[in-house]
């Protein structure tokens, strides 16, 4: 008798569909596809810059200086030494292009320059230029730059330190947000040198 109790009450939980097998969709095993809609593009995505010639554009810059465009030589055969970035940095309708213009020997950076799209031209609208050591980068839309700082006696290879100034444009212009200053320590070829004692 409790046995046919117990499957009376279980085939009346069944009934109702509170608290029996469900239809919830494929098995545990089988992947499920689900129809999520992929963002549409940004309308502030800037098209992608067509290839520049960035030798053309720092020799053909007035704002560049006359040494750094004498001295922008081919290395070897015709590689120049230049390195050449692509992404939005000041909002326009085309991306941006950052030129770091290097030396042959060690690629230490001289000079590093922003152009920015205006029609089928492209203007400068950044420049640093260094004896020693800069170098520029696209971060996150941002521009950050790294200056070497180098003390009496540094070789090009082993910096003092070095400044990293971030760079955001607003109201036609680049403008510093930010400075990171790193002293690097004085070890040379793997061995230390404790600092002097004046």
């Amino acid at each position: 008798m409790t046995a046919v109790a117990a499957l009376g009450l279980l085939l009346s939980a069944c009934a109702t569909g509170g608290s029996g097998a469900r239809d919830e969709g494929p098995a545990g095993g089988e992947p499920v596809v689900s129809a999520v809609p992929s963002p549409s593009p940004s309308a502030s995505t800037p098209m992608p810059a067509k290839k520049v010639d960035a030798v053309r554009l720092v020799k053909n810059d007035p704002q560049v200086s006359p040494a750094i465009k004498r001295d922008l030589k081919p290395c070897a055969g015709k590689a120049y030494p230049v390195d050449v970035s692509y992404g939005n940095l000041t909002g326009g309708s085309v991306s941006d292009v950052v030129v770091n213009v290097l030396t042959c020997g060690d690629a230490v950076g001289i000079g590093s320059y922003v152009y920015r799209a205006q029609g089928d031209k492209y203007e400068n609208v950044f420049k640093a230029e260094e004896p020693a050591s800069v170098y520029a980068e696209i971060d996150r839309g941002d521009l950050v730059v790294t200056k070497q700082l180098y003390a009496k006696g540094d070789s090009v290879a082993y910096p003092s330190g070095e400044e990293v100034i971030t760079y955001h444009w607003s109201t036609n212009r680049f403008t510093e947000s930010g400075r990171t200053h790193n002293d690097f320590g004085n070890a040379v070829d793997g061995e230390f040198e404790p600092p002097s004692a004046d």
